[in-house]
């Protein structure tokens, strides 16, 4: 990522009352002598709701990128991506309370990032950076003709995603780029396997339509 995720967290994520009743429910401590960097999962998450420093630090590094990625192919401009990476994390951490570890932490993201993706691109963003930008290719091997081409190609595949319906355009992101199965899509959109797999089909239609008439 061409740069990082910098804001300051509004305080403890009502830490107390969630870390109670997840161990009323029988859920185990934190590891309070591990150091949060070597925590799994549900070792974080607990230990954010515990107030541990540098916890949710720790949860921001592992999937700040992907969440980045998701929001960048949603919006296609850095300043924007940047920003909607944020909203996401700030949401993430004011519910994290609300986690119950159905799902991984990362479809959790997910759907919060889906969300705050949606809300924005009914703005009618439109793309203005080349993604390669942010994903860091190696391009020093390439010739000019060769990297002017498949920027050029980036920039229609972005344009014609831009004119997918939300609902498609989420799917498709999710499927091509982050590599969720239909089930996993499913669980972030909260709709069914069979009306992600016929947004998959349609988005993918509309895709092939729209480069098709592009070339001609």
């Amino acid at each position: 990522m061409a740069s990082s995720l910098v804001w300051v967290l509004p305080g403890p994520p009502r830490a107390a009352a969630a870390v109670t009743e997840r161990r009323a429910a029988g859920g185990r401590p934190v590891a309070e002598a591990t150091a949060v960097s070597e925590l799994d999962e549900a070792g974080l998450v607990e230990a954010c709701l515990a107030g541990r420093p540098g916890a949710f630090d720790v949860i921001v590094e592992r999937h700040r990128r992907p969440v980045y990625q998701l929001c960048y192919r949603f919006v296609g401009n850095h300043e924007d991506a940047s920003d909607l990476s944020q909203d996401v994390f700030l949401r993430a951490y004011r519910g994290l309370g609300k986690f119950r570890g159905g799902s991984s932490l990362s479809t959790w993201l997910y759907r919060i990032g889906v969300n705050v993706c949606l809300n924005r691109v009914s703005r009618k963003t439109s793309p203005t950076e080349t993604i390669d930008e942010q994903q860091h290719i190696d391009t020093l091997s390439e010739s000019a003709s060769d990297r002017l081409l498949r920027q050029e190609r980036g920039v229609q595949v972005r344009r014609a995603i831009a004119t997918l319906p939300p609902k498609q355009r989420a799917t498709l992101i999710l499927r091509m780029y982050h590599e969720l199965s239909h089930e996993e899509i499913a669980g972030v959109l909260g709709s069914s396997v069979g009306a992600v797999k016929a947004n998959f089909f349609h988005a993918l239609c509309n895709l092939r339509k729209y480069l098709g008439e592009g070339a001609t």
